[in-house]
C-alpha cells in the first residue's frame, strides 16, 4: 500500500474562476463504453483552446520550482496533458505505454482493474535513480493505474512527487492512493 499526504487541487474550485470555465468543457456521456458508466470525455475541453490552456496553466502554476526533471505520461490521454506541462516546467516526457508499444527493452509494472489485469512498460534507462516525477493522466477513478506508474518509477529510484488528474470520480473508492493532485473536476 502506498501512504502519502493527502494533497489536492481542489481547493481551487472556490478560489479560481478558471475552475468553472473548464469543468464546463468536459462532456459527460451516459452509458458508455457501456451501460452504468458516465464517461468523463475531454474532447471537448481539448476543442477550447482557452480551456486546454488554463487547464495546463493551472498545473503549472503548481509544479513550476519543484525540482521536477520527469514528467511520466499514462497512455493514452495523459499524453496530451504531460507533454505541454514537461515544457513549462523544463521537465523531460516520459511515455508509460500499455504492453508492447515501446521498442527497445522495458520495464513492466502489472495491476488489477476493476475488471481484470493491465500492465504499463517504461523504457529502461529513461528515468535515472533519483529524479523527481510527476505522474500525469487525465482522470482518477479507483487510482489502480496510477498506483502501477508511481511502482514503476520508484522501482528505478525515482522519487514520485505527486500525480496530476484533471479529473476525480469522487463516487468511485480510491484505493492505495492519497498523494493525488486534481483541479477538483467532478
Amino acid at each position: 500500500m502506498l501512504v502519502r499526504e493527502q494533497l489536492t487541487m481542489s481547493d481551487y474550485r472556490d478560489k479560481d474562476p478558471l475552475i468553472h470555465g473548464i469543468q464546463s468543457k468536459i462532456r459527460v456521456v451516459p452509458n458508455f463504453p457501456k451501460p452504468g458508466i458516465m464517461f468523463q470525455d475531454i474532447t471537448t475541453l481539448l476543442l477550447d483552446p482557452k480551456a486546454f490552456k488554463d487547464t495546463i496553466d493551472l498545473f503549472v502554476e503548481r509544479y513550476k520550482g519543484k525540482n521536477i526533471s520527469v514528467v511520466a505520461g499514462i497512455e493514452a490521454r495523459g499524453f496530451i496533458f504531460g507533454p505541454p506541462i514537461a515544457l513549462e516546467i523544463g521537465a523531460k516526457f516520459v511515455p508509460l505505454r500499455k504492453p508492447k508499444k515501446l521498442p527497445g527493452k522495458v520495464i513492466s509494472e502489472e495491476y488489477v482493474l476493476e475488471y481484470g489485469k493491465d500492465c504499463l512498460e517504461m523504457h529502461v534507462g529513461a528515468v535515472e535513480p533519483g529524479e523527481r516525477a510527476l505522474v500525469v493522466d487525465d482522470l482518477i477513478a479507483t487510482g489502480g493505474t496510477l498506483c502501477a506508474a508511481m511502482q514503476l518509477l520508484e522501482r528505478v529510484g525515482a522519487e514520485v512527487v505527486e500525480c496530476a488528474c484533471v479529473i476525480e470520480l469522487p463516487d468511485l473508492k480510491v484505493e492505495d492512493m492519497e498523494y493525488v493532485s486534481h483541479l477538483g473536476l467532478e
